[in-house]
């Protein structure tokens, strides 16, 4: 996997800057926010492994920013810690209520703060609930949102898959791989932002597969956004080398190489209006089979 992502919500620049410098140096990658609503910006463009999280804030406080973060359906997975001066039991009480998954206060051990937040990452990805590339909802977590629906009317489930994916893995390595998924997350992201709702759901369902959950009214243009930004966009991965000639040449089975075109991603859409559905595995059977026929 790649980096994990860190968001520090922070207004003390000092300590910000510090916990920057030491997760920075044990290979994290850190984003540090000053205000409440910074950080809820910020998770709406790239979805952060773990939050550490100021209570008092210049803004809203930290309680607001994790009750927002918890009844947001793309960031109600993302691991909390808390970490403050308030110390009153009812204040860790309330935190824990909201749910955060740790509490810490200061002054604070930077060795133990560590050590929390490599278990609060390792654990939501060991019970499945996170994609350790993606940082998007995954197993779990999925399953959950699609026994959710279910027994709903007025959805729509997208099934999207990376095209020529592995074939850019065997040109370009594993860490550019990665960066394709980490890619493909950030821009799912940016246009259910910009054509979607908040209360869609985004999930990734392993490898080059995405999903995504929204209403009838809206699956149509998300498709059609999503397949003209990552068809255009994705183009930026390759050398300029290959963006000239249009195509990359991949190693065969027999030694030899063949000519592959482009990444693209195939889109299959499935609701409840037009199947009546037994289970879950017929909603994912059947858009999978509509991505495949969007690929052909």
């Amino acid at each position: 996997m790649g980096k994990a992502r860190l968001l520090i919500v922070e207004d003390d620049i000092d300590i910000g800057n510090m916990l920057k410098i030491y997760f920075a140096g044990m290979d994290f990658d850190v984003d540090v926010a000053v205000r409440g609503s910074d950080a809820l910006e910020k998770t709406k463009h790239a979805l952060p492994h773990l939050i550490v999280l100021d209570i008092m804030l210049p803004d809203i406080d930290g309680y607001e920013v994790c009750r927002n973060l918890r009844t947001n359906m793309r960031t109600s997975h993302i691991p909390v810690i808390f970490l403050t001066q308030k110390d009153e039991r009812s204040d860790k009480l309330q935190g824990l209520e909201l749910g955060a998954d740790d509490y810490i206060t200061k002054p604070f051990d930077i060795e133990e703060l560590k050590l929390r937040v490599q278990g609060a990452i390792k654990r939501a990805e060991r019970e499945s609930l996170t994609d350790p590339r993606s940082g998007l909802p995954a197993g779990r977590l999925i399953e959950e949102q699609l026994r959710r629906i279910i027994r709903e009317k007025g959805w729509a489930l997208l099934d999207a898959r990376v095209n020529e994916f592995e074939a850019f893995k065997d040109v370009y390595g594993f860490v550019a791989g990665d960066d394709v998924l980490r890619f493909a997350a950030m821009l799912i992201n940016e246009v259910v932002d910009e054509v979607g709702a908040s209360s869609d759901f985004i999930g990734h369902a392993g490898g080059d597969n995405f999903i995504i959950i929204t209403t009838e009214e809206k699956a149509d243009a998300i498709k059609g956004r999503l397949k003209e930004r990552f068809n255009h966009e994705v183009q930026t991965h390759y050398n300029f080398i290959d963006r000239q000639q249009g195509f990359v040449q991949a190693p065969a089975p027999d030694g030899s190489t063949v000519k592959v075109p482009f990444m693209t991603i195939s889109v299959g859409v499935v609701s409840p209006s037009e199947h009546a559905f037994a289970d879950i595995r017929e909603i994912t059977e059947m858009a999978a089979e509509a991505r495949r026929q969007d690929a052909a």
